[in-house]
This record gives structure tokens, sequence and C-alpha cells, in this order.
């Protein structure tokens, strides 16, 4: 039987402090002696030496740029970013900056979320700081090249051998999306995580595009080239180690020099400055090649132009004490039709639908500051719509082997809850055995407006703004770009009209919460 609690400590109502004044004060003291459990004060997390107020992906590049304003170049650099630290580029979005400040990087197209915008602000701040930049070579210079290699080697580290098992779809035939159950044997792996943890894993190139490339370059694909990294394959080999989806800048500026056709080798520079009218856009490899015919360089020259492929890092969604042996993923598979060919995400479409012949991959565990409170009886608010359930999907698995019955809560939302409700029966059944204490569920498409999460949260504004009163930890999982930012912008909203707190009051509120460990993000 629980041990009964003390009371929470609280802001008498004849403290001098207004009442927005004592609603913040007493969330702060909720999350110190973590609702009322009775347990010393944890320590508030000391802030960084430097603040970075523009790291944050809510914020749009105009405000994290004016934020970063007359700082030095390398920090308005970074303010260019994305803001995600997804490592899609093989870096956080500080160490990126630095990297192209200090010329030890010279790609300026690596921020996959940030496109076109962000590469074309960082080519322009880079420009005006010319002393900084002189000290990079060419993009297509042998030393760019190796510098690459070494930066890619230094990001990525081995891992161990795993295998995939299965990707079960999660979504119906008739979803608009291709959402899968992915399962990964972790025997004699020596891997371990914890809830919350992400694993990194080594992919491949789509072998279809691979097999297109290689026959566009009038290739056998026997071929002997050396990649980036340095080792020898035949070039079917290398082309699917390599990033042939997503080239980057001396990949075109080779081709350009190779082009035998002026007006392809012009194209390719308009491509290279990123102008919004060059065609075509957003290309692969495949793209390039069927283009730009005249565009042929020496094959080992082309496969040492091209990046090799970045891991990719999942969320995990599953528990080890539930799941022993394995580590299971919840992916979606990305596919877009362009120019009448379709393409699939790399990493998606990888595990989605090449992974299980492919035999063994490299694989890692990424730790995470994404953790369940180290007391349960904390209550827990947990929003992942779309895949962004991964996580909860972990906490809960979790929560019912070890008997777990604090409070928590879930808001989960995606198109339609016939073809979407991803883990719709576990979900149920942890909620009728009482792990789960509330299930709101928005289903964007079943109605004639549109209903998210966020609006979910505006609707239980009061229930919610109590638990965060009683000490709630707050998690948010998902897309960065879109639904992270409504729902920071609905709990702000919520502290103003429940708290009764300023706008400058809430974010005060917000931040706050983040440096007290209660308001964890996990976004892409």
């Amino acid at each position: 039987m629980n041990a009964i609690s003390p009371p929470l400590p609280l802001i008498p109502e004849n403290a001098p402090f207004s009442e927005a004044q004592r609603a913040w004060l007493n969330g702060f003291l909720a999350g110190l002696y973590g609702g009322g459990t009775g347990d010393a004060a944890a320590p508030v997390t000391e802030p960084p030496e430097e603040e970075f107020p523009w790291h944050d992906p809510a914020l749009e590049m105009d405000e994290r740029l004016g934020l970063a304003d007359g700082r030095p170049i390398k920090r308005r650099l970074m303010a260019a970013m994305a803001q995600l630290d997804c490592g899609q580029c093989g870096y956080l979005c500080q160490t990126y900056a630095e990297a192209l400040a200090e010329g030890r990087e010279t790609t300026t197209t690596l921020c996959v979320p940030g496109a076109k915008p962000t590469a074309r602000k960082v080519k322009q701040l880079l420009a005006e700081a010319p002393v900084v930049a002189a000290g990079a070579s060419s993009a297509a210079s042998g030393a760019a090249i190796a510098g690459a290699a070494a930066g890619a080697a230094k990001a990525d580290p081995e891992g161990v051998a795993v295998r995939v098992l299965s990707a079960d779809p999660l979504t119906e035939p008739d979803s608009a999306k291709d959402v899968r159950h992915v399962v990964i044997d972790l025997a004699g792996s020596g891997l371990s995580y914890l809830p919350g943890d992400s694993l990194n894993l080594a992919v491949r190139s789509d072998p279809m595009l691979v097999a297109d490339s290689i026959a566009a370059l009038g290739a056998s694909g026997e071929e002997r080239v050396v990649g980036i990294d340095g080792i020898e394959r035949g070039l079917r080999e290398a082309l699917g180690v390599a990033d042939i989806a997503r080239p980057l800048d001396r990949t075109f500026d080779l081709l350009a020099g190779a082009a035998t056709y002026p007006g392809h080798a012009a194209a390719l520079r308009r491509l290279v400055d990123g102008e919004d009218d060059a065609e075509p856009d957003c290309p692969d490899l495949l793209d390039l090649l069927e283009a730009f015919p005249s565009a042929r360089p020496k094959l080992a020259d082309l496969v040492r132009s091209l990046p090799m492929l970045r891991r990719r890092l999942y969320s995990i969604a599953s528990s080890p004490r539930a799941h022993e042996g394995e580590v299971h993923l919840c992916v979606s598979v990305v596919r877009d039709v362009r120019r009448g060919r379709v393409r699939h995400g790399v990493g998606s479409g990888f595990l989605g639908r090449h992974a299980i012949a492919a035999g063994p991959i490299l694989a890692s565990v990424q730790e995470s500051h994404f953790r369940l409170p180290a007391d349960p009886r904390t209550p827990i608010i947990m929003v992942g719509p779309g895949t962004g359930i991964a996580p909860f999907r972990a906490f809960l698995a979790d929560r019912a082997v070890g008997g777990v019955r604090g409070r928590s809560w879930l808001f989960f939302g995606d198109q339609h809850r016939r073809t979407d409700f991803l883990y719709g029966p576990a979900l149920q059944g942890w909620l009728a055995d009482g792990t789960l204490s509330r299930l709101d569920l928005a289903f964007s498409r079943d109605q004639g407006d549109k209903v998210y999460v966020q609006n979910r949260m505006i609707e239980q504004a009061a229930d919610l703004w109590r638990w965060l009163q009683d000490g709630a930890h707050f998690y948010v999982c998902g897309d960065a770009m879109r639904m992270a930012r409504d729902v920071d912008a609905a709990l702000r909203r919520i502290a103003s009209t429940e708290g009764k707190l300023s706008a400058d009051q809430a974010r005060d509120w917000i931040v706050a919460l983040a440096r007290q460990g209660r308001y964890l993000r996990d976004i892409y």
C-alpha cells in the first residue's frame, strides 16, 4: 500500500503576490516536490553557460536570426538551422554551425528539415564572413571530401549487427499512410536500452534506385571504386551505402565540370545556388543523370563525391521488460511521386520494404533525456500523434509490467480512427486495466472540421492545468515543424487562461517546467 503523502507546499492566498504570480510559484513548487510525494526536492538544472534563445523549432527563421544578431558567425549560422538536433546532417545544430564557421565542413546543404531557406541563408552568412570561410577549400576539393569522411566517421559509430525480424503494417490497406511495426532481434548483440531511448540504424539505398543509376551511367555495377570512406567496393555496393537520394554540392560541381553541353553546366550551377526555379527540384542522383546526359564524370570521381549514408535515428517503441531480446520501432514509410517516379524515404523505405532481406545491419542505442519520472506516483501527460506514439507505447508497456497504476494521460491523434489508430488495442487494454488513466483521441478527418491533439488539450484545459499544478511531467513526441509548435502554443494558452498568466509569465513558466525536467520533447 502506498504511503500517505504529506501535503504539497502552496503559496497562501494572503501572501503578497498576484494571482498569476501565485499560480506560477505553486507550479514551481509542485515540480520541486514531485507532486506532493514527500521526496526531497530535486535539484533544478542550472542553465548552460551560454544561452541559445533561438534554439527553438517553434520560432521562424527571421525571429531566430534576430535573437542571434550581433553574435559571432558560428552562432548566427546556428540560428539559421532548423533547431531540431535531428542528426540527419551528422552533427547537432550547434556543432554543424561551428564546423561550417571553422572551415571543417564545407557542404552548406546538410540541414534536411531547414531545406532551401536554410541552405541559402547559410551561404549568405558565410559570404559575409570571408576570413572565416577562406580556410575552407572548394566543395569539390579533395580536402573537403577527406574532411567530410573524417566527420562522418566521428559522428557514426560502428555499432553491432542486428536483424530485422518483421515490418508489419499498423495502418489498414486503405489508409493514406503506410506505418510499420518493426521488430528487431537483439540476440547476441549486447545492446541494452531503456524506455525513451532511440535506436541508430545503418540503412542502405533503395536497390531499384541503385540499379537504375548504374544503368544510366552505362556501367555494369561490378566496377571497383573507392568511396569517400576510403574503402574499395564494387560500384553496386558503393552506391548502396552512399546517399544517392540527396547528393551534395560537390556532386553538382563535379557533374557541372564534366558536362560537355554548356546548358547542362549552367543548370547544375543553378541547383548548387539553390535557386527556386532550378530544375529538377529536390533531385536524387538518377534525376541528375537523366536530366543532364552530357555530365558523365569518371565513376571513381563520382563515387568519391557522394556522402556516405547517415545513420537513421528512431524513437524506441518497446520496453525491455515487456519485450525481452527485442527492440520495436514505429516507422512511417515515406512515399512520394515526383517526375513520374515513386520515391521512398531512405531510412523508412529500407526498414519497411528491404531490411528483412538485407540481412544483418549495424545498430547502436542513443540514450535519451526522455525518461519516466523516478517516482511512479508523479503524474505524466503524453502528447504523441502519429508515429509520435512510439516512446509512449514503451512507457506504458514498462509500467504495465511493473504494475504501475499512477496518473497517466495520453493525447493521440491521426487521420482516421478506423485506419490509423496505431496500437489501438494495446492502448484500450491499458486504459481498461488502469495502466493508462485517461485517453483523449483526435482523428482529424473523421468529421467536418479537423481536430488535432492541441484542440483536445484546449478542451481539457482546466484538468490539464490541475495536473500540471500537481507536478505532472509533460511529454511531446512527433513532428517539430507543425505539431510541436501548436502543442507549445496550446500549453501557453492554457497557462494564460487557467493560470491567469500574462504572455511573458506563461513563457517563463514553460521555461521553468523545462529546467525542472518536467517539459520534455522528442521531436523531429
